[in-house]
């Protein structure tokens, strides 16, 4: 079964629709299946009294100001829904709150996804399932009690979902990204296990993700690691990413199906190399 492979844009179009077109280009070009977003709406996430905080950005020198900066709106969403039609390429993206889930839907997408963060609001889980688009479920910063009752609200609705293994640090120590945590959930869930990785640049964990036969993988992409941006260093830039997609591509098949076999196209090797050992009867 072929992987899924999602390229996490998110927020690292730095509000500037060229660079979101220039990072749609890049996952198309590397072989991605779609590209994701994240919508929020900004008082709905955020308290006046963090957006009034201070804060150095590009756009000003408050919360706000950053926050605000890195937002897209209405316009920029249909470009970017024009934009990946005519590159064959699907996107969706994640809400944070209600208004934006309710703004995305005016797109139709294939997909919608839950942000770690979001997993334990029951009410919000409540209305991406009632949407009855296939979800992603990302499972950072939760229990598994927290996954119990988002499973049993996707199901109860009978909207179509996966889990994605994720931990929830940007970046993530290599070290704990307990990857076995992926058969767990396809255990004990009976459902596509995904993988979404915060890793820093690295391929290692996302391949090692593929070999154990997950549905989907999603990863942060950039231009440049050296933009301004928090999730720029836990993304991958474009020749990582092309490495990425094609030994991801080529991981199931490989993987086989685990019948030993003395291959045809052995006979002959084995008998050159055996030449100087005695028959076997």
């Amino acid at each position: 079964m072929s992987i899924f492979i999602i390229a996490e844009i998110g927020i690292n179009h730095n509000g500037d629709l060229d660079v979101a077109k220039r990072l749609i280009d890049v996952a198309k070009d590397c072989g991605c299946d779609a590209v994701k977003f994240q919508k929020r709406t900004i008082v709905r996430v955020y308290s006046k009294e963090y957006l009034d905080s201070p804060r150095e950005s590009p756009w000003g020198k408050t919360q706000r100001a950053q926050k605000d900066g890195l937002e897209f709106g209405k316009e920029e969403y249909r470009e970017i829904d024009r934009y990946c039609r005519e590159k064959d390429i699907e996107w969706f993206a994640s809400a944070w709150d209600l208004e934006s889930l309710a703004f995305l839907e005016q797109f139709n997408p294939k997909h919608h996804k839950v942000a770690s963060a979001m997993i334990v609001d029951e009410t919000f889980l409540r209305a991406v399932a009632a949407c009855g688009r296939h979800a992603f479920i990302a499972t950072g910063l939760c229990t598994l009690e927290d996954v119990d009752r988002a499973v049993a609200i996707f199901r109860q609705a009978g909207c179509p979902f996966e889990l994605m293994h994720c931990v929830g640090t940007y970046p993530m120590n290599e070290s704990q990204a307990n990857l076995r945590v992926i058969n767990t959930l396809r255990e004990r869930y009976q459902c596509p296990v995904g993988y979404s990785g915060h890793e820093a640049g690295g391929l290692a964990v996302s391949c090692a993700a593929a070999a154990l036969g997950i549905a989907s993988l999603e990863r942060h992409i950039t231009l440049d690691h050296s933009m301004y941006g928090s999730d720029h260093a836990a993304s991958i830039e474009p020749m990582g990413l092309r490495m990425l997609v094609g030994a991801i591509r080529k991981i199931p098949e490989a993987m086989g199906d685990g019948v030993k076999r003395f291959l045809p196209e052995e006979v002959k090797v084995a008998a050159k190399l055996r030449q100087h050992l005695p028959l076997r009867a």
